[in-house]
């Protein structure tokens, strides 16, 4: 299969899109990201938090469901994050796992403070000894 170019701009402006509707009242750290699937399609989320914190669902999490409705299962071949703060904010590890589910481990993850400051990861940098995957 030839490797598709990621067009990190256009998932960097999905997620901060997403960004701008997180619902974060508790943690006040509002979380945006897209997630780039096999067909070139985009899905974008956004965290939304709940008094119950267990419940809050983080961005990353969020783009991967939203693409799984929208497209149906795909492979994921790039995620894109991006937060106010000092540093890139990189994912948790609920989230590596959801990745893990529908990407390999040479998937880039870019992070991204609002200022444009950046990290760039591999799923397999992240979360090196990953539960399952069905792609790989």
């Amino acid at each position: 299969m030839r490797r598709r170019k990621v067009p990190w701009s256009d998932l960097f402006d999905a997620a901060r899109k997403a960004r701008q509707r997180a619902y974060a009242p508790y943690s006040r750290f509002a979380v945006g990201a897209a997630a780039y699937f096999e067909d070139g399609q985009i899905a974008s989320g956004c965290n939304v938090e709940n008094a119950s914190y267990g419940l809050s669902v983080c961005a990353e999490r969020h783009a991967v469901g939203c693409g799984i409705a929208r497209f149906g299962p795909r492979r994921l071949l790039a995620m894109a994050i991006i937060a106010d703060g000092a540093v890139p904010p990189p994912p948790c590890g609920a989230c590596r796992q959801v990745m893990a589910e529908f990407a390999g481990g040479e998937l880039p993850v870019r992070c991204r403070t609002l200022r444009g400051r950046e990290k760039r990861f591999t799923l397999r940098q992240l979360l090196p000894h990953a539960f399952s995957n069905a792609f790989l």
